[in-house]
């Protein structure tokens, strides 16, 4: 059976959602996009990634979901060409960036993929990655679900003796929850110091809760936390 993320179903309704509001916002204070490098990090069907190619940056995107990654790829084709779309999106995981160099990108949009995190483990070397990855003044884009969010309208519950760490939810695994205090703390512990106060969402859903911590990071100092 196709897991959550791989189903055509999920990706189609993946990529049928419209970019995100506060990403729409920020790529206006560039005034030189084809010069910005852009890594959008759990890029789904490419609703983010679509918007950052139209606007010019040099965007480059990647996800978990072989059929997320071929989604992407199709629609970056029409922006910036076949082969190009398939050089600038890859499949690859959250925590293991090993084949983008230090300092490689200027912007980092990170929305609804930190959370997917099953432990401790991989949520420090997800932040630690991202880290490594910006240099000083680097900017970070983050939207987590917080431990209010019960997407199923049916409760999560918490994993005895790992903190942070939910069962419970429609995608399966596990989840990593922190709320938006938290989130600081644990961008600070990776040298990312919001540059906004970090904000909750509480949108209205059909079903259960959908409660986010959505932050804007700087890259402030080197570290070699992971």
């Amino acid at each position: 059976m196709a897991s959550f993320w791989e189903s055509p179903e999920s990706v189609e309704r993946f990529a049928a959602r419209e970019p995100d509001v506060r990403l729409t916002e920020l790529i206006r204070e560039y005034p030189n996009p084809s010069k910005v490098r852009v890594l959008d990090l759990g890029c789904a069907a490419g609703r983010n990634a679509v918007l950052l190619a139209q606007w010019g940056f040099n965007v480059e995107a990647a996800d978990g979901s072989e059929a997320m990654v071929a989604k992407t790829r199709e629609r970056l084709a029409a922006i910036v060409g076949t082969e190009d779309a398939r050089r600038r999106v890859r499949v690859g995981r959250m925590e293991d960036l090993s084949w983008a160099a230090n300092e490689s990108f200027d912007l980092v949009v990170a929305l609804g993929i930190y959370h997917c995190a099953e432990s401790r483990r991989e949520w420090d070397r997800a932040l630690s990655e991202t880290s490594r990855i910006l240099p000083l003044g680097g900017r970070l884009l983050v939207s987590v679900f917080t431990p209010e969010t019960d997407l199923t309208g049916q409760g999560t519950r918490p994993v005895a003796g790992e903190p942070h760490v939910y069962e419970g939810f429609d995608t399966g695994g596990r989840h990593f929850l922190v709320d938006a205090a938290e989130l600081d703390r644990e961008m600070a512990r990776h040298g990312l110091l919001p540059l906004e106060p970090t904000r909750t969402a509480r949108p209205k859903v059909d079903v259960g809760r959908r409660v986010s911590a959505n932050g804007l990071y700087g890259k402030s100092r080197s570290t070699s936390r992971g």
